[in-house]
């Protein structure tokens, strides 16, 4: 995951136990919670201070381009909320509209491109839905829009490492983790 930029468990769990000729047992291979942990690990041993350069300019693309959407209550969640960033992980925003249009017209306006997207979130045991988005580089980074009904679900959806809802981290939240000393704290949700 950290060095091909797999961003699905499941994937990197199968590629892994295919490159050491292991069966794919789900009893033989790590939880998503024990890989996130080893990522996490790897990232405080191995050049700690370009994941921390990293993590920085992706929050700092976050902030701008959620005060661009600050209308559409943007949150941040995924790994460059938490700090487990990988050089291939993508800037993850939800904001919240009953119109994927004016979402899309409010970033069109500021003279980004778009590039239409869906991804399927899970929100009980069962309940999965599929939530519009746009895909869009920002100073050459990836960022994924995704765009949550007004009157939808009030929870995040759940998290694909632990099963509990997203932390989801409003841009006065982000602004603080950029503050010196705060970059590694765990960040707290709003």
């Amino acid at each position: 995951m950290a060095e091909h930029g797999i961003q699905d468990f499941s994937l990197a769990k199968r590629k892994a136990a295919e490159r050491l000729g292991v069966r794919s047992s789900e009893s033989a291979l790590p939880s998503n919670a024990q890989i996130h942990e080893r990522l996490i690990e790897r990232q405080r041993l191995f050049e700690p201070e370009a994941h921390e350069q990293l993590l920085e300019k992706l929050r700092l693309v976050a902030s701008d381009v959620m005060g661009v959407l600050d209308g559409f209550r943007p949150k941040l969640v995924g790994p460059v909320l938490e700090g487990t960033v990988t050089v291939n992980s993508p800037i993850e925003l939800h904001v919240f509209s009953d119109s994927p249009e004016a979402v899309a017209a409010a970033l069109e306006g500021r003279g980004f491109r778009l590039h239409d997207s869906q991804r399927r979130y899970r929100f009980g045991r069962e309940e999965t839905t599929e939530i519009p988005g746009f895909d869009l580089m920002v100073d050459d980074e990836e960022l994924q829009v995704m765009v949550f009904p007004e009157r939808g679900p009030r929870h995040s959806p759940l998290s694909p490492i632990d099963g509990k809802p997203m932390r989801r981290a409003s841009r006065s939240v982000v602004l603080a983790l950029l503050e010196p000393g705060l970059r590694s704290e765990p960040p707290p949700t709003s």
